[in-house]
């Protein structure tokens, strides 16, 4: 069985931007091939040094020549090939011998890399695996911080080798460009760039994410040094008409009023995550708070769950100073949550104050979705609360409701302090309805004490309700299945 090889790229220089994959490789192999100009040094192998281990086998694969002349009968280009078949016949024997075969390559391997010629000369003899690396041109807008291209805008890559006209002509055609391998055509790229009207926007990056990093406007560059390892840079022509937004000063801030849904992050919608991430400030009854992921950006303000007017005028005073505040509720904020109560003290005190309401699934969809679909027609959602509005008044609810054959929706049906509501609410609604009503109990949807109890009217018993749970109480028409499944249909007789 032959071995495999393996074209790997080490990226820019920096022995942290290797890919894991390739530091894999690199320790697995059984052979390091690595080529180097004729003085031995190798970049590509001081790289991957830190990934190498001991006795390893190191096959050096030595330039003939680089730009110098040659006396070869096919000329520069014909020991060049020479030269390329010679290793590609070294590599082979060792993969005819069974070994792992690892060719290193600085920046991306078939990206103006050496090893592309290793690769065509023995891909189809051989099993081969291409890994990519990161390219100096990534590495050289990563160093400057400017994006290459956006939107529909065009990148060109040039060699610098390239005659003057060529590269002139193709500087002007395109958004951005990278021209590679400065060092002796660094006058004749700098040149170019001034003919097509570009070196006032054009870049110097020299040995990108290395040691000796070097950043500067292309036009202020000494072409006395200039390495091969540098680039010249055209970047984003959008990035650089962009004027950014002057930051959020006082009078410029607003509410976001969020629903957090149910419970957990799946009950989360992507504009509320989204409101929560862009926020400077979160407001909101303390469990509540303590549901959103802590950020050391952001201040937290939690508060009592009794005190909604008092958390409403913090968060819009908050805003009126210029903060972006999250006030959060659990489920819908619009149901029976604290937007009613934002827009309330907005109204009454803070009219230039921007206040937007970001939805959130509320606990009688949790609920309802866990047993089927009982909120499947006509529906009221009512709390059983009276510490907002009289018994009367919610007893008058309920008895229309009722009387209305609506499937019915209870939030707050009890808590330590209110435990008399739900017996007067059943035996109420015992006055319109039959005793075998289907009744769904929703407890803590979503969280971790989960628990649904499908019951009858007849048979419901307010001690296995509290705060933490929702009522279903469905219609004439709402069924159970003998799987447990409840449902409303939509055609009424």
């Amino acid at each position: 069985m032959t071995g495999r090889l393996y074209g790997v790229g080490l990226g820019p220089g920096d022995p942290e931007l290797v890919t894991v994959k390739t530091a894999r490789l690199i320790g697995e192999a059984d052979v390091i091939a690595y080529h180097a100009a004729r003085h031995g040094r190798s970049i590509a192998r001081s790289i991957a040094l830190p990934y190498m281990r001991e006795g390893q086998i190191e096959e050096l694969l030595l330039y003939p020549l680089t730009t110098e002349t040659t006396d070869h009968p096919g000329g520069y280009q014909g020991a060049l090939d020479d030269f390329y078949a010679d290793c590609a016949e070294r590599l082979a024997a060792h993969l005819d011998a069974g070994r792992t075969v690892v060719v290193l390559s600085e920046g991306d391997p078939l990206f103006y890399g050496s090893y592309m010629h290793m690769h065509k000369r023995l891909a189809h003899r051989y099993p081969t695996e291409v890994v990519p690396g990161v390219t100096s041109v990534s590495a050289a807008s990563a160093v400057l911080g400017r994006p290459l291209v956006e939107r529909d805008e065009v990148l060109t890559v040039l060699p610098g080798t390239l005659p003057a006209e060529v590269l002139a002509e193709r500087l002007r055609g395109t958004d951005s460009a990278a021209v590679l391998k400065l060092g002796r055509t660094f006058e004749k790229v700098r040149d170019a760039l001034a003919e097509a009207g570009r070196l006032d926007d054009a870049w110097y990056v020299e040995r990108a994410t290395m040691g000796a990093e070097r950043v500067a406007p292309l036009k202020d560059v000494d072409a006395d040094g200039v390495p091969y390892f540098s680039l010249a840079l055209l970047t984003s022509p959008a990035e650089r008409t962009f004027v950014p937004e002057p930051p959020v000063t006082e009078g410029q801030g607003e509410v976001t009023v969020v629903g957090l849904g149910p419970a957990g992050r799946p009950w989360l919608t992507p504009e509320a995550q989204e409101a929560l991430a862009a926020a400077t400030d979160l407001v909101g009854y303390g469990p509540y708070v303590d549901r959103v992921a802590p950020n050391p950006r952001q201040r937290r303000h939690r508060t009592d769950n009794r005190v909604e007017a008092e958390r409403a005028r913090h968060a819009l005073e908050l805003a009126r100073g210029g903060a972006r505040v999250a006030v959060v509720s659990s489920g819908d904020p619009g149901v029976f949550a604290m937007a009613s109560a934002v827009l309330e003290e907005a109204a009454a005190g803070f009219p230039d104050v921007p206040v937007r309401i970001v939805p959130g699934l509320t606990a009688a969809q949790a609920v309802a979705g866990r047993v089927g679909a009982p909120l499947g027609h006509d529906y009221c959602v009512l709390s059983l609360s009276d510490l907002l509005k009289p018994w009367e008044v919610v007893a008058g609810r309920l008895a229309a409701a009722a009387r209305a054959d609506l499937v019915l929706a209870l939030y707050n049906p009890a808590s330590r302090s209110r435990t008399w509501q739900l017996p007067a609410a059943r035996d109420l609604l015992l006055e319109h309805r039959d005793p075998g009503t289907p009744v769904v109990i929703g407890r803590d949807v979503g969280g971790p004490e989960e628990s649904i109890t499908v019951t009858t009217l007849g048979e419901l018993d307010p001690a296995q309700v509290d705060m933490r749970c929702l009522l279903i109480v469905g219609s004439s028409t709402t069924r159970v299945t003998d799987r447990g499944v409840v449902y409303t249909p939509r055609r009424y007789p």
